[in-house]
């Protein structure tokens, strides 16, 4: 059966009850060949018995998870994935992470996310502050509210260097810069920009935040204690993806589900998991770096799926590593995923008598040559307890581009993956 057959399919295929899904997402895990490597990337030298295990069980295929005319962030991706117009719903990222900090949008604010960064020689340094702490980086995201807080601008703390940033009245028409992608760089090139003349005058109170916060921090005691350890300052704040409250139709529904959960350290996924309408489940330890829990987050996922249709399980620890350009680190969060989550999930789920579907993917590539987002479709694979695998064996960016769902877009993986009936 053709990729056009699958979409033929009769739309009561789509209905998905009396199963249990998971989808397990490596942020960032795909990358490109690194010549250290022997000319091959991170997925394909990292030891996964277990991600193989499931890709031999299971089906490939490559999902193109960046829309044209789209930047390659994890919004944007995670969106995708779950099968949203991304054109239509997507209202920045700043309001995303509201809903998961608990932070109300009144209809009059424009919300955004805000960095801490490490600024040096006026250059970004990093885009993380060099993963600082909650606790340091609450002190510093509260020092900001009390010094630069009114009316108009407000501060709210959220998790290591993700912050949020919320102007009344704000024009959203601006060309920010995320900092991810641009380490190493002159900052004042990249500050913000009104893309029409209605928003020059919320840039330029972006553009002095931004300033002010640097005179701010930069001798702070947190950050001088900072530098004497070795560490990097967080010496700046970086407000991007501006927007208002999205509004995003529930995601079960659509397919006759009924409850799910997201399990994710970051806000952005938890917020996007909010407005999808699933509940959150936090995990003790969990951290978004290559230190998280991963055990405790498959464990999650496990129990949560006893009594919900549906779990959206995030892994953060690949995409950072890959920001950090650090290939050993990137091979060893791919292989902590393979040894702490998925083998306990599969250890686990395959036991179950009632029929489990279960994917894994990334939401984009993060190459650590470039140690930014690319657009590059990313391979997937679907274990489904009823199909018949395909001839794929191994997990990685070019083997799955020959499985038999070959390129899918837009609601195409998600259709899928809830399609209870999907033989080839």
């Amino acid at each position: 059966m053709t990729k056009d057959d699958i979409k033929s399919q009769n739309t009561s295929c789509l209905e998905a009850k009396g199963s249990k899904y998971l989808i397990i997402l490596g942020d960032g895990m795909a990358d490109e060949p690194i010549e250290s490597l022997g000319n091959k990337t991170p997925l394909q030298v990292a030891d996964t018995p277990n991600i193989d295990k499931l890709t031999k069980m299971g089906r490939c295929g490559m999902l193109d998870t960046i829309p044209e005319g789209f930047q390659p962030g994890s919004e944007i991706a995670n969106l995708s994935v779950l099968g949203y117009d991304v054109a239509k719903v997507f209202e920045g990222r700043g309001t995303l992470e509201a809903a998961s900090m608990g932070v109300d949008i009144a209809e009059d604010e424009m919300a955004m996310r805000c960095n801490l960064i490490c600024v040096k020689n006026g250059k970004i340094k990093n885009h993380s502050a060099g993963h600082i702490s909650n606790e340091e980086a609450e002190e510093l995201i509260l020092f900001l509210q009390k010094e630069l807080g009114s009316e108009i601008v407000s501060f709210h703390p959220g998790v290591s260097y993700r912050h949020l940033l919320k102007i009344k009245n704000g024009n959203k028409q601006l060309k920010c810069t995320p900092p991810h992608d641009v380490p190493g760089q002159e900052f004042e090139p990249l500050l913000i920009q009104p893309t029409s003349s209605e928003a020059k005058e919320t840039a330029e109170l972006l553009n002095t935040l931004i300033t002010k916060s640097m005179q701010l921090l930069e001798n702070h005691p947190i950050n001088l204690k900072r530098a004497s350890e070795g560490k990097d300052k967080a010496n700046s704040i970086w407000p991007w993806s501006p927007g208002y409250k999205p509004f995003m139709e529930h995601l079960l529904p659509q397919y006759g589900l009924k409850n799910g959960s997201v399990i994710s350290a970051v806000d952005l996924i938890k917020g996007i998991g909010i407005y999808a309408g699933l509940k959150n489940i936090d995990v003790e330890g969990a951290t978004g770096l290559y230190n998280t829990n991963y055990e405790g987050k498959a464990q999650a996922a496990i129990d949560a799926l006893r009594t919900d249709d549906f779990v959206y399980l995030h892994i953060e620890a690949s995409d950072e590593a890959g920001h950090e350009g650090d290939v050993k680190l990137k091979i060893k969060t791919i292989e902590y995923l393979d040894k702490r989550v998925v083998k306990p999930i599969l250890d686990e789920l395959l036991t179950w008598k009632e029929p489990v579907t279960i994917a894994l993917l990334p939401d984009h590539p993060t190459p650590c040559n470039i140690r930014t987002h690319t657009s590059e479709p990313v391979p997937f694979v679907i274990y489904k307890t009823d199909s018949k695998p395909d001839q794929v064996e191994q997990y990685d960016e070019f083997s799955c581009e020959k499985g038999n769902y070959g390129l899918l877009k837009g609601k195409e993986f998600i259709d899928e993956f809830f399609r209870v009936s999907s033989e080839f």
